[in-house]
């Protein structure tokens, strides 16, 4: 095989791409057979848990050492529950637990649901620590704002996850909690001292390191202190002195998916995937409904910028084999590691009031048995996707209002409104506040990472999924005065 011949695999060997469809696209199949690294799934990929295990089957039997990858936190960002929520509490609510064997248990029933589906990488946890409650992009996604809680439960999720068999990726290298930016939408920046990282963001990581997370993802954010010529994901700085040297990280290096706008906006993906190959990553998450158009022109920016000698072909080499060999041992542990007969999903009634415990709620709310259940309809943000959230996961059939909308209800119900994320939002304020002067009585919910002031927060849940829904509607159920009414609502 010709130098350039090997360069062409090794190309392919560090992509990850996402398609359309709920079927393997045939372009994509010969792609796998060709040699590329593997396949990262999305929502839009799954319809039901047969349907995505024979989808995963046909992707090995077109590469047996595949890498297929999905973000499923555990919580709020879910890809497999995206139809129904997930049915787990997510990393806020489990910090504030703060039970590491519970929040071990957790990843690991997140594994044994991978494994039946046929994924071996998953791209979590988030380690993040959600320093500033304006993040857009983390939130709930975080275990906490203390360094040393995240640090503990970061390490019992890899832990968890990992002993199933599954490899984790600790993300997103090095801390995108200290912003109020979404790197899908714009480059942040995180002007903190070497230092200062060492001593807050950088705690997450060392401890999953030491827990064993194969695969570590990177950050489209810049540092200016560390490195102010572009984001984490293209500084050789960052990922080589910092994560491989002072860190001591040995495994795999995973982009946060290039087609973010911190990372290509201003450059395109294919030149983002040099700078990040050439910055120490190696396998490149290129994002939603790629093409087959799309892959051939990063791996023809990948071998231009080898022939130019701006890229070395050893590091596009050292990135896909070690792609490649992340890939056998992951296929090594799933023959040494057998799924149990029976994998459920951790929503009983004990769990429910665990979940219920770590809200945070005004001593002096009250709940009506006349209510009705409001829920404030905003975006999702692109992490979390569109996904079922809340009470409605949870099965209620609440009145919904949108951006304009007004609240007409009977005298003497109560209001009880449900937002995610609700102080950061000038229309759910807005509503709030005018609800809150009709019907004093009125209970605000918050199902996101509430601002520090809680004004729009009587009741703070810490996440949104299904379980936590579940959680919400059991504990109107016990708060109410009469538990006997029932609640106010359409039919």
């Amino acid at each position: 095989m010709t130098e350039r011949e090997t360069s062409v695999g090794n190309a392919a060997g560090v992509l990850l791409p996402g398609f359309a469809g709920t079927t393997l696209p045939d372009w994509l199949e010969q792609r796998l057979r060709h040699g590329l690294a593997g396949v990262c799934l999305f929502a839009e990929n799954i319809v039901s848990g047969d349907q995505v295990r024979r989808l995963t089957d046909r992707i090995r039997q077109a590469n047996p050492l595949a890498l297929i990858a999905i973000d499923e936190e555990g919580g709020d960002v879910t890809r497999l529950f995206a139809a129904t929520g997930s049915p787990y509490p997510g990393n806020a609510i489990l910090g504030r637990i703060d039970d590491l064997d519970y929040t071990e248990a957790v990843a690991r029933s997140v594994g044994w649901q991978l494994r039946l589906a046929g994924c071996s990488l998953d791209f979590a946890p988030d380690v993040d620590i959600n320093s500033n409650p304006d993040n857009p992009v983390i939130g709930v996604r975080s275990f906490g704002t203390d360094p040393a809680l995240v640090a503990r439960h970061s390490a019992a999720w890899v832990r968890g996850l990992e002993s199933t068999g599954v490899a984790s990726s600790a993300k997103h290298f090095p801390g995108h909690g200290d912003t109020a930016q979404d790197s899908h939408l714009a480059l942040p920046v995180v002007d903190l001292s070497p230092d200062e990282l060492r001593e807050r963001e950088l705690a997450p990581f060392r401890a999953a390191i030491e827990a064993g997370t194969s695969t570590i993802m990177t950050s489209h954010i810049v540092l200016p202190q560390v490195d102010a010529e572009g984001p984490a994901t293209f500084s050789r700085r960052i990922l080589g002195d910092l994560l491989r040297g002072e860190l001591g990280f040995a495994g795999l290096i995973v982009t946060d998916a290039l087609d973010m706008a911190g990372a290509s906006a201003e450059i395109g993906i294919p030149a983002a995937a040099v700078r990040a190959v050439d910055a120490g990553c190696d396998l490149l998450c290129i994002g939603t409904r790629n093409t087959a158009e799309q892959l051939d022109e990063i791996e023809r920016a990948l071998l231009d910028a080898i022939s130019a000698g701006t890229l070395s072909a050893a590091r596009l080499e050292e990135a896909a084999t070690r792609n490649r060999d992340l890939a056998r041992v992951l296929d090594e542990r799933s023959a040494l590691i057998p799924v149990p007969e029976y994998v459920g999903e951790l929503d009983a009634e004990f769990e429910l009031a665990r979940t219920v415990g770590a809200f945070d709620m005004r001593p002096e709310v009250t709940v009506s048995a006349e209510r009705a259940l409001v829920v404030l309809e905003t975006a999702s943000n692109i992490a979390v996707g569109r996904s079922l959230w809340g009470p409605i996961a949870a099965g209620a059939d609440p009145l919904m209002l949108r951006p304009g909308d007004t609240l007409d209800l009977p005298p003497g119900v109560q209001p009880v409104l449900v937002g995610q994320g609700n102080h950061r939002q000038p229309w759910v304020r807005e509503t709030i506040d005018a609800v809150r002067a009709d019907h004093p009585s009125a209970v605000v919910v918050d199902m996101g990472w509430p601002g520090d002031d809680r004004a729009y927060a009587d009741v703070a849940t810490f996440g949104g999924s299904r379980h936590v829904g579940r959680a919400l509607l059991a504990w109107l159920e016990t708060r109410a005065a009469d538990t006997g009414a029932t609640e106010t609502g359409r039919p």
